[in-house]
């Protein structure tokens, strides 16, 4: 029994010693996590200078678009071709992809070898061979009679500029075929298989094998956007943000890049990491100074680097007695396969001895413990320098996301990865050690990167289906210039029937006469109370003008709010309400006893009769107070006041809020001429001739109309515009069949047609996983706010899902491409529908002045023109288009429905008492 412990300790000492020696003599081959973090440093450095536009030259880590956009999402089917070509054997594969729920596929697969000549021969030689491979795999799988789609796996790095076109950089790994390097490999496969007249076959995607594990690990794992091969060759994609890729148009969703990591340190990056066994390999390899990391990492090098590390150990007399035999002088004689079996620890030195002996090395147990250790020394390096690399990628999709935890899944295929004893076990620890807060999924590819070539093509098709139908929901929404000319002139004509005394009972649009006869000239001064009422808030405000050189407008304000129940309420309940504001204003102000004149901003559409008389036409925006329709709005707050009884007022007028835009632009600038609403509302007012006006008497001067547009389109004229989604919005407004083209340019209701689009797209399948949240269910929750945020140029997709998550909507990255597309041609309709009415007006002042080119100013207030990223310009270019012959000057309103309402009381005290001198 003693004997047999003084053996085992025997033995155990005697491996220490050896394991020790080996650790001296390959030092620089283990490396510590601050060297670790240090590489993954630099390959971070490397990504950063491969995306850039200018960097890119001469960057050594490629980072090449593969201009696949879209990993699967499950609903993905039909039958595709995939070839596979780059691995120690040619693959031929057909998928079968259904779209069952369960995502469940078939795969048949033919491997075909890779002969010395065809790999190491000419281009026309190596295309030829696999169409021959294709034509043969077709015939066993009784296909040719079929028209398919076909996806080539091309396992070297190729410059894309779509995804069915890709020009070799260079080769890598054993393949070396001349005459194909700076060509487009798409093209010369499709002249090959023309040869084979049998076969109809269409070539839609080429892709990196790294992409093809991933995007097959992806059918199984959505979570999948990362993919690794570690194998004869080895490399890295992952799913980057394209407002990162310069080298690529556009900047809206993801991009799988495929990063071509072999290169990495091929400018010297890597230097002090390499040993003399690492540059003894690159000096005697098909390709010196090239592909310096994958020479680090690959299973196609590993084994040689083993064999120089021995000869040299050998040479030293460290090994076999000094004595150097054939195996060890000869390149390739130790393959990786010799180094995985040496690794088996459970299997003791038995292994290792079998295959030295076979090697003629006839090794003694020290000989076998130290070659076992000089293995694993090797693959740890090369898991040790994948993981770093890995590790970078990990970082820095985290960071895209802005995320302090993330969690992913990598895809990995490769032989290295695969059939090591140690290698994944050893891989996994290392990368999470590296990066602590990502919770990474190691996920083997069982079908290889053939299925996936053959799912880029499927998730290709399923893009195009959608996109298609995308199309078709979004089509009526697009209106061309001829479309906008016809809602002009229309436009024109109801302006027409509303200025005239027969029609104008009848005209949508009503061009009712405010009795406001003219603009602010300087003169104005005094102090004047103003109320403003159009949404959910109503202000009242203490606004002193003054005169002359020192002209000024100041203003004092205070906001009170207007609950549903007072909205809907009753007319004497809404006016009560108004006045207690009043009151607390007054009492606030300290100005209860004094009895100011009063502008009252009403936007609502009103028949006046006189200044200081509004006859409430109806409710728009909401509100559905009883008993105030055909009754005069003014009368019902002197009323309130009287029930009140705390205070007087002088109310000296009664104003829309679009009138008060243009009156608080006028104050400015003497042209403007015209006030636009874009807001929660839409509406236009403009001077119109008192010759034109048939409903007031008196034919001169002018006045100013209050168009009350919104009702555009109720009799029908513009039904050929109106879409599906359009009529959803009305029939589920309060006032259904009325404020038709309100309903489409106004902020009211843009965000509703949004909802009714999400909604259709989303039944289709095309949107959040088909499934209609909670929350996409309830009227009003996507509200005006989000279209402007969302459509903000400055905000990432990432930040656009963030949005929508706030709403309830859980949205991948292409779920947010739609919705911010369906917001932009939501908006861009509403801008360029308002465009065209603004030009009807414009080219009627023109003729109104009988002048070839009018200069006049528009002022304009209302959320959506301010906030919206690109409101403004498209209505300004539409106004341009459709009225050439008018320069229109776009004038910012500051507190038109405020100050508006001010400087018009302000202005028709002043006409009163010219008038009465």
């Amino acid at each position: 029994m003693f004997a047999v412990h003084l053996l085992a300790f025997h033995f155990t000492k005697l491996k220490e010693d050896q394991i020790k020696k080996v650790d001296r003599y390959l030092y620089h081959m283990r490396l510590s996590d601050d060297v670790l973090l240090d590489v993954m440093a630099r390959f971070q450095a490397e990504m950063v200078k491969g995306l850039g536009r200018d960097t890119n030259p001469t960057a050594t880590v490629k980072m090449l678009p593969s201009f696949v956009r879209s990993l699967p999402d499950g609903s993905e089917k039909g039958e595709f071709l995939a070839v596979d070509v780059g691995g120690s054997q040619f693959r031929a594969h057909r998928v079968k992809v259904f779209d069952d729920g369960k995502q469940s596929s078939e795969l048949e697969t033919k491997f075909y070898p890779s002969p010395k000549e065809i790999i190491q021969g000419n281009g026309a030689e190596f295309f030829d061979y696999i169409a021959d491979c294709l034509s043969d795999f077709m015939e066993a799988e009784n296909l040719k009679h079929k028209k398919l789609p076909l996806g080539f796996t091309f396992s070297f790095p190729c410059k894309q500029t779509k995804l069915d076109e890709g020009v070799l950089l260079s080769w890598t790994k054993h393949f070396k075929v001349r005459g194909v390097q700076d060509t487009d490999v798409v093209s010369s496969l499709c002249k090959a298989l023309e040869k084979h007249k049998e076969l109809d076959l269409d070539v839609l995607a080429l892709v990196n094998d790294t992409v093809g594990t991933m995007m097959t690990c992806g059918y199984d794992d959505q979570r999948c956007e990362v993919g690794l091969i570690i194998g004869t060759g080895t490399n890295a994609c992952y799913m980057e943000d394209m407002r990162h890729i310069d080298l690529v148009e556009g900047d809206e969703g993801r991009m799988c890049i495929n990063t071509e990591w072999g290169a990495f340190g091929d400018d010297g990056a890597l230097d002090d990491l390499r040993t003399e066994f690492d540059l003894e390999l690159d000096q005697g390899s098909l390709n010196p100074g090239k592909q310096l990391f994958e020479k680090m990492i690959s299973s196609l090098h590993l084994g040689e680097l083993v064999r120089l590390i021995l000869l040299k150990m050998t040479k030293d007399g460290l090994l076999f007695n000094g004595k150097v035999s054939t195996a060890l002088l000869t390149k390739g004689k130790i393959e990786m396969e010799h180094v995985s079996a040496m690794e088996k620890h459970k299997e003791g030195l038995s292994n290792t001895k079998k295959i030295l002996t076979e090697l003629n090395l006839f090794p003694s147990e020290e000989d076998c413990i130290a070659v076992q250790h000089v293995c694993t020394i090797v693959s740890f390096r090369s898991a040790n320098l994948c993981a770093a690399a890995l590790a970078a990628i990990l970082t820095r999709l985290r960071e895209n996301k802005k995320l302090s935890r993330m969690r992913t899944t990598v895809g990995i295929d490769g032989g290295l990865y695969k059939t090591h004893p140690q290698y994944a076990k050893r891989l996994h620890k290392v990368v999470r050690r590296l990066v602590p807060n990502c919770d990474v999924r190691f996920f083997l590819s069982l079908s290889g990167s053939g299925k996936g070539a053959a799912m880029v093509t499927a998730v290709g098709y399923r893009l195009a289906a959608q996109r298609k139908k995308i199309d078709a929901a979004l089509a009526p929404f697009l209106l061309s210039l001829d479309t906008l000319r016809e809602v002009k002139n229309k436009m024109r004509t109801e302006l027409e029937y509303g200025l005239k005394r027969e029609t104008q009972a009848s005209a949508t649009v009503k061009m009712l006469p405010t009795y406001v006869c003219g603009t602010p000239d300087g003169t104005e001064k005094g102090k004047f109370l103003a109320l403003d009422l159009g949404g959910t808030n109503f202000r009242v405000l203490l606004v002193k003008i003054r005169s002359g050189r020192r002209k000024s407008v100041q203003m004092y304000n205070k906001i009170f709010a207007i609950p549903l129940e007072i909205m809907q309420g009753t007319g004497e309940e809404l006016f009560d309400h108004i006045v207690q504001c009043i009151a607390d204003f007054l009492e606030y102000m300290g100005i209860k006893g004094a009895r100011l004149p009063l502008g009252f901003t009403f936007s609502f559409p009103c028949r006046q009769a006189s200044i200081d008389k509004g006859t409430l036409v109806g409710w728009t925006k909401g509100f559905k107070a009883t008993d105030c329709e055909g009754e005069d709005v003014v009368d019902m707050l002197r009323e309130a006041i009287k029930r009140r009884n705390e205070f007087d007022l002088d109310i000296v007028a009664v104003v829309n809020d679009t009138v008060g835009t243009m009156m608080t632009c006028g104050y400015e600038d003497p042209k403007c001429e015209i006030g636009l609403i874009a807001g929660t509302g839409s509406n236009v007012c403009y001077m119109e001739d008192m010759k034109n006006i048939e409903i007031v008497e008196g034919n001169e001067g002018k006045m100013c109309i209050n168009t009350e547009w919104g009702g555009f389109g109720d009799n029908g004229c513009i039904d050929n515009i109106r879409t599906k989604y359009d009529k959803e919005v009305d029939e589920g407004s309060l006032n259904p069949g009325k404020q038709r083209y309100e309903k489409m340019t106004s902020g009211m209701y843009l965000g509703e047609i949004v909802r009714q689009i999400l909604i259709d797209l989303t039944k289709q399948g095309l949107l959040f996983r088909g499934q209609i949240s909670e929350s996409l269910r309830k009227r009003g929750i996507f509200e005006t706010k989000f279209l402007s945020q969302i459509e903000s140029d400055r905000l990432a997709l990432l930040q656009v899902r963030q949005i929508l998550q706030h709403l309830g909507l859980d949205s991948t990255c292409e779920d947010s491409i739609i919705v911010k597309e369906v917001c932009g041609a939501v908006s861009k309709r509403a801008a360029q529908l308002c465009g065209a009415g603004l030009a009807a007006i414009v080219e009627k002042k023109r003729e109104n002045q009988g002048v070839e080119r009018l200069q006049i100013t528009v002022g304009v207030d209302g959320t959506l023109y301010k906030l919206h990223p690109h409101f403004s310009r498209v209505l300004q270019e539409t106004v341009k288009e459709l009225a050439p012959q008018c320069d229109v000057t776009f004038m910012l309103s500051e507190d038109g429905s405020g100050k508006g309402a001010a400087l018009i009381t302000a202005v028709a005290k002043r006409l009163h008492n010219v008038g009465q001198k």
